[in-house]
């Protein structure tokens, strides 16, 4: 099947990185093929997954350089079923490298070309900004996931990135599907959490996941010791919650 999914939304700290690394650990354990790209300089999903980032030689950055195969680039990870092309901190050097390059948007859609076959799943975790490195994202994906915590600003910036999306589906990439919004960091017990849920929902509908990443301490230690949740605590409450989105996901690409 092969489907290209971008995991983005501006905003920092919203859980794009908690998702992309335990999305793909719940559908490795659910038996699908999966690639992890860390697209962003922070290099987050790569340290999450157990990568050591400062030996990387071969990454993203080396991938949209067009300097490497695709095939070069990935790495095995602890997670099963699940293969990752790690970043590091030279990526934030690209979008200048790439600026003046024909065709720049489309170099992750070429590089991914030969292997797109090879797996269910493409998983990509995008920067928080809308860089160069984020488009793309956007160019090379099917679909998009937009992760909103449930806290006061949760649609501030939205608008700004549902309407990049618009751009890149009018002038780019016609395919892009938005995948779904993704409620993260509820807390039950705080009624404006509450409010989020409810105002996403009636602005958005069934663009909205069932499923909602609810606050869990598990889901925030997990990425010290360089594992994904389903590999730290299975039976936590985070586990639970992506292993739950993962299967809403299957069931929607049915």
């Amino acid at each position: 099947m092969g489907k290209i999914i971008a995991i983005a939304n501006q905003k920092g700290g919203v859980g794009k990185t908690t998702t992309s690394v335990n999305l793909a650990a719940s559908l490795g354990v659910l038996e699908q093929k999966i690639l992890l790209i860390d697209a962003d300089p922070q290099a987050n999903a790569s340290s999450g997954l157990g990568i050591d980032i400062d030996e990387i030689t071969a990454g993203t950055y080396q991938l949209l350089e067009h300097t490497i195969s695709v095939k070069d680039a990935i790495v095995k990870t602890n997670s099963p079923n699940v293969d990752i092309i790690p970043a590091h901190i030279d990526l934030v050097a690209i979008e200048i490298e790439l600026v003046d390059k024909e065709e720049r948007e489309y170099m992750l859609k070429k590089a991914l070309k030969e292997i797109k076959e090879e797996y269910d799943y493409i998983l990509i975790d995008c920067a928080p900004s809308l860089g160069l490195i984020t488009l793309n994202s956007l160019v090379a994906a099917d679909a998009v996931i937009i992760p909103i915590q449930c806290e006061y600003f949760a649609l501030e910036g939205l608008g700004k990135l549902l309407n990049t999306i618009k751009g890149v589906q009018k002038i780019h990439n016609r395919a892009l599907d938005i995948e779904g919004l993704l409620l993260t960091m509820y807390d039950s017990r705080l009624r404006l959490s509450n409010q989020v849920v409810d105002e996403v929902k009636k602005h958005f509908d069934n663009m909205v996941f069932n499923t909602i990443i609810q606050r869990n301490v598990r889901l925030s230690e997990a990425p010290s010791y360089g594992e994904s949740i389903i590999k730290y605590d299975a039976t936590s409450r985070g586990a639970e919650n992506y292993i739950n989105l993962a299967n809403e996901i299957l069931k929607r690409n049915k």
